[in-house]
């Protein structure tokens, strides 16, 4: 059982499961169960008093939900740099063969020509 708090009945507190492995050699064979605070130690797991937690109300719902907003056109987020014909990148900059500057690929300009993916027939993939 993966909860560890506890209400011991012997210190009656509110504390946590201490869990202690049994060896026999280099294989674990069981569990000691002890109480956090006192030491007590318990039989079984069975017999451990786990504290219940009351289930969180749901305020909630689907029905409370608003509907999905599309704040761009189908082609608005396509007309950025990395999408350009233009845009040029290698291992030290991102560069805009039109401007002739260094650019960022979220970048946009109203001189977007879309690039043509076309397969490259020695790409290994």
């Amino acid at each position: 059982m993966s909860a560890v708090e506890i209400n011991c009945r012997n210190c009656k507190k509110e504390s946590f499961l201490r869990r202690e492995a049994i060896y026999e050699g280099f294989s674990k064979v069981g569990e000691r169960l002890f109480c956090a605070s006192c030491g007590f130690e318990f039989s079984s797991e069975s017999e451990v008093p786990f504290l219940e937690r009351a289930v969180k109300p749901v305020l909630f719902d689907e029905s409370d939900r608003s509907e999905k907003l599309d704040l761009f056109e189908e082609e608005e987020g396509r007309r950025i740099c990395r999408h350009c014909a233009q845009y040029v990148v290698n291992p030290f900059t991102q560069f805009c063969a039109y401007y002739k500057r260094e650019v960022e690929a979220t970048d946009s300009c109203e001189n977007f020509l879309l690039r043509q993916e076309e397969p490259d027939e020695n790409s290994p993939i």
